[in-house]
């Protein structure tokens, strides 16, 4: 995944419209959006200063501070010009200034005996760990109900949203999600730079799906914090089920996602009914 920082400042600048900026358009334009030295000049820096971070040169560009990352004021500059969001500004100083790492190492997929307990404990919300993979890690027995964590399918959701024909019968959204879960994965895959497994898993999807292919092009980046998922169960209809999540302390990287439907409602019916069939074995 080399060139994220180029090839997302290429994006977002292409989405701008230089009349926004009060720049004049001068007519049709070869390639829409800004040119560099339009950015270059509305952030305040040279024209080869801005050039080079869009090529990524590496450590020995002079755009670069002498402690090897691209300074704020330039970072938060560029931001202004560009008009990134909060997510979109986070991802930017990700890319800019990857952190060293070593490497996930085998705890990095351990979740503790604790935080197993918290989920089997939620007995009315379906709830499950992910990693920055979005690699399903431990789920309770709601969750695997609902999803079927515990069966022979692939635990890594992205590939099971892109992969799997039944996805799109499961989610009646799919667009919607896929987008979302596209947008979610690019952010993680910039605040780990060099993660193989990451890097492995966007081949493979790219390779086998042209919709995950245009999305990731898009460069589009965007938590999935909390929401609305709709599902569609063979069992239990349709499922209108809110989320949200939860990064555990001790383990930055694992994710805790609990889908809290209303108390009262159709759903939460639903899946009463839902876990009591499972927990009974029958059916």
């Amino acid at each position: 995944m080399d060139g994220q920082l180029g090839d997302f400042l290429r994006s977002r600048r292409a989405r701008i419209r230089p009349e926004e900026v009060g720049l004049p358009s001068y007519g049709r334009r070869r390639v829409p959006g800004l040119r560099r030295e339009e950015v270059a000049q509305l952030a305040g820096v040279s024209v080869d200063y801005y050039v080079r971070l869009e090529q990524s040169r590496g450590p020995g560009d002079p755009s670069r501070t002498r402690s090897g990352g691209v300074s704020d004021a330039v970072l938060d500059a560029i931001a202004r010009v560009l008009r990134l969001d909060e997510a979109e500004q986070a991802y930017l100083r990700a890319v800019a200034r990857p952190r060293r790492q070593d490497g996930p190492g085998p705890a990095a997929s351990r979740v503790r005996p604790g935080v197993r307990l918290l989920l089997d404990g939620m007995d009315r919300s379906p709830a499950y760990v992910l990693d920055h993979r979005m690699e399903v890690l431990a789920w309770n027995a709601l969750a695997d109900a609902v999803l079927g964590f515990g069966g022979p399918g692939d635990l890594s959701l992205p590939r099971r949203l892109f992969l799997d024909p039944e996805a799109r019968e499961l989610y009646p959204d799919w667009d919607d999600v896929t987008a979302q879960m596209v947008a979610h994965l690019r952010l993680q895959a910039g605040h780990h730079p060099g993660d193989p497994a990451t890097a492995e898993l966007v081949a493979e999807l790219s390779r086998a799906s042209e919709r995950f292919r245009h999305l990731w092009a898009d460069h589009l980046v965007k938590p999935c914090d909390h929401g609305v998922k709709l599902l569609r169960h063979p069992v239990a209809g349709l499922l209108t089920l809110p989320y949200e999540t939860l990064t555990i302390p001790a383990a930055p990287d694992q994710t805790i996602v609990a889908y809290t439907p209303e108390p009262g409602s159709q759903t939460a019916e639903r899946l009463a009914l839902l876990g009591s069939w499972a927990t009974s074995g029958t059916g």
